[in-house]
């Protein structure tokens, strides 16, 4: 930082200190005030949409990972009889899992990487370049308090050298200019940053959509396909609740073996 700046850093320190025990007016403008707040909820939700996103991306990652382990391991439980139903019914559910697995990574990884990742971290690369010029103008604001402040006192209590008030009163009003000129410029733009939401988000919002149906659609599919290895009685079984008697038959069985048992 260079010695202006340095100057200026404390300068505005001063100033917000004697801001805070009243002995300086603070410059309120409301309408500033609304759009600043309305932007700050955009960001807030912006970023945190980014953050769940990722995360969405990476549960979905992890469910057909896990998938496929849990096809593993069914699969081995059959061990090598591969003509029973249950065996021929746990290798076309690896098959579908797998294929799942496989397709998820290479169709919907790039799509839902340019349709949704990269729109999300575009957006809100553009928070920190608005968060900038926004504390340009509160600095801006505080220059702008303390030269109406010194301009306030002189006028209020004249300097007997003549050169001060209109050194003064230049001062103020460069200084009213630059935080004007910022000050409104934020008004008239924030409000169209936030307009633009919606028609910036559209498309990623359809494409979340097409590709949740198409993993949907695709995992309905093929997971269809193993059905055809159970006997079709074992749907009506199970909303009748007899496939829950029926584990539990199982699990009195085990129960009632000497190394499960309780002597």
């Amino acid at each position: 930082m260079s010695w202006a700046g340095f100057k200026k850093s404390v300068n505005r320190a001063g100033t917000t200190l004697l801001q805070k025990t009243g002995q300086i007016e603070r410059t309120v403008d409301r309408e500033f005030t609304e759009e600043e707040a309305k932007y700050r909820v955009f960001e807030k939700e912006c970023q945190a949409l980014q953050k769940d996103s990722k995360g969405y991306w990476d549960a979905m990652r992890a469910m057909t990972a896990a998938q496929s382990r849990i096809a593993d391991t069914i699969e081995t439980f059959y061990g090598a009889d591969h003509t029973s139903e249950g065996a021929m019914a746990g290798h076309a559910y690896k098959r579908s899992v797998d294929d799942l697995d496989t397709g998820f990574g290479r169709e919907l990884e790039g799509p839902y990487r340019t349709t949704i990742s990269e729109p999300l971290g575009k957006m809100c690369a553009y928070y920190p370049v608005v968060n900038e010029h926004i504390s340009k103008r509160n600095k801006k604001m505080l220059d702008y308090d303390s030269a109406r402040s010194k301009l306030k006192k002189l006028i209020d209590k004249p300097s007997e050298d003549p050169t001060k008030l209109p050194r003064a009163q230049q001062e103020h009003d460069e200084a009213k200019e630059v935080f004007d000129l910022l000050n409104d410029q934020l008004i008239s733009e924030l409000p169209q940053l936030l307009d633009l939401r919606v028609p910036y988000f559209d498309p990623s919002f359809e494409a979340m959509i097409r590709m949740q149906s198409k993993f949907a659609e695709e995992g309905y599919e093929k997971l269809s396909g193993v059905q055809r290895y159970f006997a079709d009685s074992v749907r009506d079984d199970y909303a009748a609740g007899q496939l829950d008697a029926q584990v539990e038959s199982v699990l009195q069985e085990m129960r009632e073996l000497s190394i499960c048992g309780g002597n």
